[in-house]
């Protein structure tokens, strides 16, 4: 008798992301597998009601959740009428007042969207806002207002210490990671970037790159993790150059790599380049 074959695997369903601009520089994510249920989506900060609509509606999809990163306005803005009108889970984070919010959530929780063949690794990533969580999964990141490409978010209501910690731990994913965040702030922050460390070759090159696409009026996003860690000075700031760079700005030696971090980020804040 010849032993029966073994069963061909199932190989995992491929993520597929789509881009909706919404108010004037944020990004909205649509998310799903691909094959039989390519039609079901999840919406991540859809802070326009009427944008996610529109694609819905044009491209015969079914929103079947809500997830959300943090509490801004421009992320959660049209939470409450998509919920209502589809009757979806929203996820968020525990420790924020997220409008329509039926399953709160925190690092170390999965989400598992089975209608979509898909599931994310919560991540908590305070700094931006007290609250803040990235979802992760399929090679790919949705991180919010945390990081952006040559850039992360300011400090709202988190602290230096905490920025630089919820940076570290998306830095530490793997390089290929595709990051989805929330705003097309990539030209401008390359502009800081440079001024921080203009001998950076990767960094130059890059500038180039995203100067092509925004001169054509297309999106620089998503980014990699990999890209990210060679670009972006806020993932950099334990460098002696980048933190000498931003100690000499300052006009005094930092007290520790929180200190060396605040410092960075207070630059950026007043940077006018």
């Amino acid at each position: 008798m010849h032993p029966e074959p073994s069963p061909t695997p199932t190989p995992p369903p491929t993520l597929m992301v789509t881009c909706v601009p919404a108010f004037d520089d944020n990004y909205l994510w649509l998310i799903h597998g691909d094959g039989a249920a390519a039609h079901h989506v999840a919406a991540v900060d859809p802070g326009d009601a009427d944008a996610i609509n529109a694609v819905l509606d044009a491209h015969h999809l079914t929103l079947d959740a809500i997830l959300v990163t943090h509490h801004h306005g421009d992320h959660v803005g049209g939470v409450t009428a998509l919920a209502s009108r589809y009757h979806v889970p929203v996820y968020g984070p525990a420790n924020e007042d997220i409008p329509a919010r039926s399953i709160a959530v925190q690092g170390g929780d999965t989400v598992a969207l089975p209608t979509l063949g898909l599931s994310f690794q919560v991540i908590d990533v305070p700094g931006h806002t007290a609250g803040h969580v990235a979802y992760v999964g399929h090679h790919a990141l949705f991180c919010g207002d945390t990081l952006f490409s040559g850039g992360c978010g300011r400090l709202f209501e988190g602290t230096p210490a905490q920025m630089l910690h919820s940076l570290a731990h998306l830095a530490a994913l793997a390089p290929e990671t595709r990051v989805y965040c929330a705003h097309e702030y990539t030209a401008a922050n390359l502009k800081f970037a440079l001024a921080v460390e203009p001998g950076n070759r990767a960094l130059a090159a890059y500038a180039g790159e995203v100067a092509a696409l925004r001169a054509r009026r297309l999106p620089t996003i998503p980014t990699t993790i990999g890209r990210e860690r060679a670009i972006n000075p806020f993932l950099r700031s334990r460098l002696a150059t980048v933190r000498d760079t931003a100690a000499r700005h300052a006009g005094r030696a930092p007290a520790d790599d929180a200190d060396a971090f605040g410092q960075l980020r207070e630059w950026k804040n007043e940077f006018r380049g």
